[in-house]
């Protein structure tokens, strides 16, 4: 008996690996708010609205702009992709492990000229030291839940991802701060 309950709850193991989500609700109601922020496209789009400089941690990677490369995927696409697993969980208890990204790598200084074209503004640079333990490149592959869910990324282009968390972060100058709930 322990042994059949044992596997019963082992084919409820569902891993989703998420690489550098980003972007907002395409229709406004819900964006990303951290405190503190560490996640470069609000921290790039706060240094937009502010008018303060951005810290870009390292420019001598081995990559074309010398600075790291990694794969941003839109929450629209991550809440896609969490109904298709759970419904597969229902329907079979089948359980897996998924990698969620486009599949294409920006570097930082890509993050930061879509974000000055998407938000018409100027945003300066401030390049400091690398970090200990920063990769170059962090890329997803997302055949697995492609092939096995079918599941594809709505919201590829990382211009639409800055547009969506611009537009959200613009009107929630506060973040959720000046809501009731």
């Amino acid at each position: 008996m322990t042994k059949l309950l044992f596997r019963q709850q082992e084919s409820l193991n569902l891993g989703l690996r998420y690489f550098n989500a980003a972007g907002a609700d395409p229709e406004g109601k819900l964006g990303e708010d951290h405190d503190p922020e560490t996640h470069l496209i609000p921290l790039v789009l706060r240094a937009a609205l502010i008018g303060h400089p951005i810290h870009i941690f390292g420019t001598n990677y081995d990559t074309p702009d010398g600075t790291c490369i990694r794969d941003y995927i839109h929450v629209t696409d991550l809440a896609h992709a969490h109904i298709l697993a759970l419904q597969k969980l229902e329907q079979s208890g089948y359980s897996g492990i998924y990698n969620l990204g486009n599949g294409e790598g920006c570097s930082i200084k890509k993050v930061i000229e879509v974000a000055r074209k998407v938000t018409g503004k100027k945003i300066a640079i401030i390049e400091s030291p690398r970090r200990p333990g920063d990769p170059s490149r962090l890329i997803a592959s997302s055949e697995k839940i492609k092939r096995e869910l079918g599941w594809e990324p709505r919201f590829h282009g990382l211009e639409t991802i800055v547009k969506t968390a611009w537009n959200w972060h613009r009107n929630h100058l506060h973040g959720y701060d000046n809501l009731l709930f």
